[in-house]
């Protein structure tokens, strides 16, 4: 048995023996990891561990929520699966929704709508555009598209689409970011899904072409090789998988059955969940059949971050409940698992505040010894990062976006701030303006300092904490620099220094980043082929 083409390596590769051996190694790997967090739990809620209550209990919930979540994901990668690509069906009636905003530069439609047109399945492009600038209208038929002028419709993006949809008729529609150039191949790795009546969306994969311009853009770019790969694919094996905002292309029915595409900052997810609510089926297929930007500078990413910390909630607080009892099992767990991303802002300022208080009061949370813990986190951490790092085997490029991602991760702890705002900006259920996607780098210190601003205020703190009670409490109240309890509040001070550290370097390294037409040396030839990873 061979693979008949490139497209079909990857069912070749999970028929295969090696591909069931693949997944029992994963099964033992889970179950090793649940084993190792059970003898954590047992070690953890010893009686004499009890320092505070109050404060244990908000101790426990700090790191029982990261661990919960992590299994959760653990045991959806058990279900990864890859739909068996099948062939369009002909004369399929299909659009392509891209909208343009005022402010976006027209180059970059004019190297979106050109590859539109190059996409080989027949189809009509629409540019949604209000704009105001006959510009873009101009681009719009020199490529072939449809120009619908579309002014003052509210709703931002999904407004639009709603208002293109009552004017267009075709059945299927590709909802495309116009940061987003597609593949000419793209309906050909999409529309054969739709040959099931019952399904609703078909979603692929993001790549971008701008990721290694910047620190930020890796970083950002790396926070996203998971979700696109063992994430996306063990939730289709639930039929849970998300649609996200650009790539995704939709049934009409599947739309016209919600009453149009959801609106709000996280319009793709509330459009998802009501989908899943009513009944259709969801398809994730891991192909790159696009490329589009991602933020290169720290301001831009953290806009970002607050717009989607903001719709995630909304979707979380509303959404989620309203349609609880419609959506399946797996499907309540994935909005619950995805709605309550951004939490970890709340939980990382209760983490943050433990030190400070033992520091300043003396008060403890919890009576453990740091290198007994230790000892008991390490198998936990251990096969947490095994896992992590064997199921990069189901990324989208395998031989690229392997390793630890270690620029994510810095780029989401400097970010707390943002998404603790976002969560408070739900509880008041505050309204905040549509934020699109930087298309190009901004420059200048005062776009990326408010972050940054809570990080060095809380290691000024630190500092502060550690001096008033080494030089003003009495002798008998000092902490000695021997016992067990300080050196566990000091690795609690020493996250926030990190933090200090990471987000400083982000801000500096986007100072650096030379401000330019991001589509100007783009070649519709290069960006198709694996090549945009170095060349572009």
């Amino acid at each position: 048995m061979k693979p008949k083409s490139k497209y079909d390596l990857w069912k070749f590769r999970e028929a295969s023996p090696s591909g069931t051996i693949k997944k029992m190694v994963l099964a033992i790997l889970v179950l090793a990891g649940c084993i190792s967090i059970f003898r954590l739990f047992n070690w953890w809620f010893k009686a004499e561990h009890v320092a505070s209550l109050p404060l244990f209990l908000i101790l426990t919930f700090i790191f029982w929520w990261g661990i919960v979540r992590m299994v959760i994901l653990w045991v959806s990668y058990l279900q990864i699966s890859k739909p068996e690509k099948k062939e369009a069906l002909q004369n399929l009636s299909v659009a392509i929704f891209t909208t343009s905003s005022p402010g976006e530069p027209l180059s970059m439609f004019e190297k979106t709508l050109a590859a539109c047109a190059r996409i080989t399945y027949p189809h009509t492009t629409y540019l949604l555009d209000d704009t105001k600038d006959p510009r873009f209208r101009e681009v719009a038929e020199e490529h072939g598209a449809v120009w619908l002028e579309l002014i003052g419709i509210s709703g931002a993006k999904a407004g639009k689409i709603n208002a293109a949809l009552k004017q267009t008729r075709e059945d299927f529609i590709l909802v495309l970011d116009p940061d987003h150039i597609p593949f000419p191949n793209f309906f050909d790795e999409v529309l054969g899904f739709f040959n099931d009546e019952k399904v609703g969306y078909v979603q692929v994969s993001q790549a971008y072409y701008n990721q290694y311009k910047s620190f930020t853009a890796k970083g950002a770019a790396e926070q996203t090789y998971g979700f696109y790969g063992p994430t996306q694919m063990g939730m289709h094996g639930r039929n849970c998988a998300v649609a996200i905002g650009a790539n995704c292309t939709f049934r009409r029915k599947a739309l016209d059955s919600i009453d149009g595409h959801g609106i709000g900052l996280a319009e793709d997810l509330i459009t998802a969940i009501r989908i899943h609510a009513a009944g259709w089926k969801s398809i994730y297929t891991p192909v790159i059949v696009s490329r589009g930007l991602v933020p290169e500078d720290l301001g831009s990413f953290c806009k970002q971050q607050l717009k989607w910390a903001r719709g995630v909630h909304e979707v979380l607080f509303a959404e989620v409940p309203r349609l609880w009892k419609k959506l399946s099992l797996w499907q309540r767990l994935s909005y619950l698992t995805i709605g309550t991303y951004y939490f970890s802002g709340v939980t990382m300022v209760l983490f943050l505040l433990i030190p400070y208080f033992f520091f300043l009061f003396g008060w403890l949370p919890a009576n453990m010894d740091f290198v007994e813990f230790l000892l008991n986190w390490l198998p936990v951490g251990l096969f947490g990062l095994i896992i992590y790092l064997y199921v990069q085997q189901w990324t989208c490029h395998p031989e690229k976006e392997r390793g630890l991602h270690w620029r994510g991760m810095i780029l989401k702890f400097a970010c707390w701030p943002v998404f603790f705002r976002g969560f408070i900006l739900s509880l008041k259920d505050a309204d905040i303006p549509y934020i699109p996607t930087a298309k190009q780098a901004a420059k200048g210190f005062t776009i990326f300092a408010r972050p940054l601003i809570f990080h060095l205020v809380l290691f000024l703190i630190t500092v502060a904490s550690v001096l008033i009670q080494r030089i003003y409490f009495t002798p008998e109240a000092k902490l000695s620099l021997t016992s067990g309890d300080i050196w566990g509040m000091v690795a609690f001070a020493a996250i926030a220094f990190l933090m200090v550290v990471g987000g400083i370097y982000a801000a500096w390294q986007s100072q650096k980043i030379k401000q330019e037409d991001p589509w100007m040396n783009v070649d519709l030839n290069k960006i198709e082929t694996k090549k945009i990873i170095t060349e572009i």
